[in-house]
């Protein structure tokens, strides 16, 4: 079995315009929401065997509030630049070619992609738009290797977002 959880990251700030896209932090509404999000699936029971992070400062610091909610080091968050931009082929690739010795992994990364990949795997739904800090759990229970999961043996089992909380 693979389970992946895709996080989009927490609201961002566009406050200090001298700052690239890459090193906008989180507002005030996103630091509210990914610690409660982030303890949301940690009360679950949630316990990923991986967290994989874009660069980017807002998904890192939505990645690092999940970590200190699991009780993960934020050094062993792995921060990968090629989920910063990425096209839904490359994530699927990224995806794809994932350690096996890991079942579970949650990436955090950006729209518009995280919403598209998520749509490759719903069956008789439809996401329009992967908010801020939505979560996607896919589950592919036959799938013994990254390399297998896909479309076909996958599908989104359940999602989370702020504003059914607040």
């Amino acid at each position: 079995m693979r389970k992946l959880t895709l996080i989009r990251h927490a609201k961002s700030s566009w406050e200090d315009i001298s700052l690239s896209d890459h090193d906008r932090p989180l507002n005030k509404r996103g630091k509210r929401d990914a610690p409660f999000m982030a303890q949301l699936m940690a009360s679950r029971g949630w316990r990923p065997d991986r967290l994989i992070s874009s660069t980017a400062m807002r998904a890192r610091t939505t990645a690092f509030e999940f970590a200190e909610a699991l009780n993960i080091a934020e050094e062993d968050v792995l921060l990968r630049e090629q989920i910063y931009e990425a096209s839904s082929a490359s994530l699927i690739n990224l995806i794809t070619g994932l350690d096996d010795q890991w079942s579970d992994v949650a990436l955090f990364g950006h729209n518009p992609t995280f919403t598209m990949v998520a749509n490759l795997f719903y069956r008789n739904d439809f996401l329009d738009n992967l908010p801020t800090c939505g979560i996607v759990e896919i589950e592919a229970p036959a799938a013994k290797s990254w390399a297998e999961m896909s479309p076909d043996n996958a599908q989104v089992v359940a999602v989370h977002y702020p504003k059914q909380y607040f």
